[in-house]
């Protein structure tokens, strides 16, 4: 009898709570951060320390006791697993090769065949300098191929048409046959999916790096999986005015939101201008990775460090670029507030 009543007292208070618009509060997100001096020096990082950092986020983000366990609790052994890098950056600049690789030994002592992991981005000019060894790595290294790597049947559409150019699924000027429209009509408002995520990977553990995107104010989580995993993609590139709301939009489609299962980003190196392209001028080490089940509170998390830095060196704010992340948080993908983010730094 005493629980009932209990139970209804607390009913009726949350009840009068949202009568009088009082909503109960979001379960704040946990972002973990390990920052180890000597994870990177002069541009060359430390396998055995960038390892240990690696391994050190994933079992604070399970909750796991041992490496093996983490990751199994993260894919199922029968998951296609794939991992999204940031190759944009080129030798120094792109996802470091060192914590790609602390990630498939993980994998694999989760039960994964080293084989059967795709690492992937849109292009992967500048691997090999970067300390990739496409074909010796024992991973599959993967870029997605102009036209064919695009899905047919995974489109998404927008009211916003961009121009289509070499490369777009729809474009048409390369077959060696006439464009059905002039060049300057060209456009189309659908872009697609690449194949690698529509169809060949059931999870994926995101790993963009910690820069700013001059188009979409910042190159991180939500970035990593959107704009170069589909084509016709410049018209959500083009600043505020375009791509404000659109990428949350895109991460939110089942296709990516429900196959992204960790999301560890790389800021050994940390770019505040320029990016996700190489601009050494801009670029600190930071000797610093970041992991959280949440992208959004990982990008608002990195947005907020990245625009410190842009106002010491008396830089313009890209937060205004970068509203999709709050309204990313508005349709449920995560927290973006500050008292809503929890940030752990992980001791040895």
């Amino acid at each position: 009898m005493l629980m009932r009543k209990v139970a209804l007292v607390f009913f009726c208070a949350i009840s009068y709570g949202l009568a009088r618009g009082q909503q109960p509060a979001p379960t704040p997100s946990i972002v973990y951060a390990v920052h180890e001096p000597d994870a990177i020096k002069s541009y060359e990082a430390n396998p055995r320390v960038v390892r240990e950092m690696v391994n050190r986020l994933v079992l604070a983000v399970t909750g796991q006791s041992d490496v093996a366990k983490a990751w199994a609790s993260l894919v199922a052994p029968n998951d296609r697993v794939g991992i999204k890098i940031c190759a944009a950056g080129g030798e120094l600049f792109t996802t470091h090769h060192d914590i790609v690789n602390a990630i498939v030994d993980g994998l694999a002592a989760a039960g994964h065949p080293r084989s059967s992991i795709i690492v992937w981005d849109r292009s992967l000019g500048g691997i090999k300098e970067a300390g990739y060894r496409p074909g010796t790595d024992g991973y599959q290294l993967r870029s997605i191929a102009p036209h064919d790597g695009y899905d047919a049947k995974a489109v998404l559409s927008a009211p916003l048409a961009g121009k289509l150019v070499w490369g777009d699924f729809e474009y048409v000027g390369d077959t060696g046959k006439m464009p059905l429209l002039a060049d300057a009509e060209a456009t189309s408002n659908v872009s697609h999916f690449s194949k690698i995520i529509s169809s060949e990977v059931d999870k994926v553990i995101n790993v963009p790096v910690m820069s700013v995107s001059e188009t979409n104010g910042i190159a991180g989580c939500m970035y990593n999986m959107t704009i170069p995993n589909i084509d016709n993609w410049r018209r959500f590139a083009q600043g505020s005015r375009f791509g404000a709301e659109s990428l949350g939009e895109i991460y939110s489609n089942a296709l990516i939101a429900k196959k992204v299962v960790f999301n560890l980003m790389d800021g050994l190196i940390a770019q505040y201008a320029g990016g996700p392209q190489p601009q050494p001028n801009y670029a600190l080490h930071h000797a610093t990775l970041y992991a959280s089940k949440d992208p959004v509170a990982l990008d608002a998390t990195a947005l907020r460090r990245l625009e410190e830095w842009r106002k010491r060196g008396i830089l313009r704010p890209v937060g205004p670029v970068a509203s999709y992340i709050d309204f990313a948080s508005q349709l449920g993908l995560g927290n973006s507030a500050p008292n809503q983010i929890e940030i752990r730094k992980l001791g040895r």
